[in-house]
């Protein structure tokens, strides 16, 4: 059933559930260090301690990363052998993360928006 905002404008409402779904989900990633992970492994599946190593965390608090990431369904853990390596869940998290770096380092005509609105400071 569509909401009436739904036929006007074709975006699909979210519940309260899914919309606090997807604050999890970027309130996750708002942590430097799960977004580095998350980025590490964009292209490429990555062990354990190659995340920790190419970033500079211990194994412990990679993993402890690694854990929060999976249950949000962001990585995945997929066994090679002896080893897990962890990757993208799926192509939307993975489209979404391209295309977030792709709009923060393409070349801008406007000044950042935290520059637009900014008072000037008053002079003593």
């Amino acid at each position: 059933m569509c909401s009436c905002v739904e036929e006007r404008t074709g975006v699909r409402l979210l519940s309260p559930e899914q919309v606090a779904d997807v604050a999890e989900v970027f309130r996750l990633l708002g942590e430097p260090n799960r977004l580095r992970i998350v980025l590490a492994c964009l292209e490429a599946d990555r062990t354990v301690g190659e995340i920790g190593e190419g970033l500079g965390l211990s194994q412990s608090l990679t993993s402890h990363h690694l854990r929060l990431l999976r249950t949000a369904r962001i990585l995945r853990a997929i066994r090679h052998g002896r080893h897990v390596a962890y990757a993208i869940d799926d192509d939307h998290v993975r489209d979404v993360l391209r295309n977030m770096v792709a709009h923060l380092t393409e070349p801008h005509d406007h000044p950042h928006p935290s520059h637009d609105n900014a008072e000037e400071e008053p002079e003593p």
